[in-house]
């Protein structure tokens, strides 16, 4: 018979805890940024603070952390004219905030008696899993089924930096990085536990600028997000945690490219620019900056995340699918398979 996981309640875990998650995060080569201890801990201080948690840990007879399922108890909302919610078990750290690439840090000896224990965990309560990262689909209990499928483009960064994109694009990258140096741009990389908070408020400040000059002009990056993101700045290491792609023009910042390094991956997660570079390409500037200091870092991942938008596609970008899974109970389980039904009709 296999021991229980010890169940934590609390965002304030031990040292040791939190590196040997960490170590789970970085030896999968699948492992999310946003499943590891950094991200779930600072979400759940911050946007998630109020809900109740908790965080199975399973260990090897020597201490040595196996697996982490970070789990919390909410409302899913069946429609936004609803003022009531389903209650829900889902993951910790998923929701508000745009994470994906979500799930548990699992060593593979452990999967089988991870999954036995979620199944148990989910027999009388509704399950409802956003934005799992497809490597994970061993761990769902019998009857859940898929809700929402969602693209996640990432860059093959090992081919080299020279052969992402057509011929034509890489040519266009090369000419808008000349006109910018003539003209006095200039990029500056500031890795994990380098950038002052001051960083944050002029990404949001470039990125409010930028989403009014685009049509619709709404994002959800918002002054509303800043704790989550101060509290993820303090909380870096020196080779894990946000960093900056920087792009300043005669001492000015113009530009921000915000990202999550760690272990031989990177997550692209927000950028902001000045529009009056617009015409100099600077917004694909930045990115390709970005890409070519993590692939030249030994990054060999660089995932733009969540959105199918054609930019991520001409840097050569293929597909990875997140998907939601639901494993309904009671009325309100069914509820919410309504909904998801009704959104697929749709």
């Amino acid at each position: 018979m296999t021991a229980a996981p010890e169940i934590l309640r609390t965002d304030e875990l031990g040292d040791e805890l939190v590196r040997g998650w960490r170590k789970l995060i970085a030896d999968d080569p699948e492992g999310s940024w946003f499943a590891g201890p950094d991200w779930v801990l600072a979400w759940w201080r911050t946007l998630g603070a109020g809900q109740r948690g908790e965080i199975a840990v399973w260990r090897g007879a020597d201490g040595e952390v196996e697996a982490v399922v970070p789990l919390a108890r909410a409302r899913a909302r069946v429609h936004h004219r609803v003022p009531f919610g389903v209650p829900v078990v889902t993951l910790l750290g998923a929701g508000p905030g745009a994470a994906d690439h979500c799930g548990p840090a699992v060593r593979p000896h452990r999967r089988d008696e991870v999954a036995a224990w979620l199944a148990r965990r989910a027999r009388r309560h509704t399950l409802w899993l956003p934005a799992l990262d497809l490597a994970h689909r061993d761990l769902l209990p019998p009857g859940a089924r898929p809700v929402t499928r969602t693209a996640c483009p990432r860059l093959d960064l090992t081919v080299g930096p020279d052969r992402l994109g057509s011929r034509d694009f890489r040519a266009a990258n090369r000419r808008a990085h000349r006109r910018l140096a003539a003209a006095g741009v200039t990029f500056e990389w500031l890795p994990p536990a380098t950038a002052a908070p001051a960083v944050l408020d002029e990404l949001l400040r470039l990125h409010r600028l930028r989403r009014q000059a685009a049509a619709g002009g709404v994002s959800s990056f918002d002054a509303g997000r800043l704790p989550l993101h101060r509290a993820l700045l303090s909380g870096a290491v020196s080779d894990c945690g946000p960093a900056f792609q920087l792009a300043r023009h005669e001492g000015e910042l113009i530009g921000v490219l915000y990202g999550f390094r760690w272990a031989d991956r990177f997550a692209y997660y927000q950028i902001g620019w000045d529009q009056r570079w617009a015409a100099e390409s600077l917004g694909t500037a930045l990115i390709d900056a970005a890409v070519r200091t993590c692939a030249a870092d030994g990054v060999r991942i660089f995932d733009f995340l969540r959105g199918d938008e054609p930019y991520k596609y001409r840097f050569g970008a293929q597909d990875r699918t997140d998907t939601g899974w639901l494993l309904p109970r009671g009325p309100g389980g069914a509820l919410l398979g309504l909904k998801y039904r009704l959104l697929r009709a749709g």
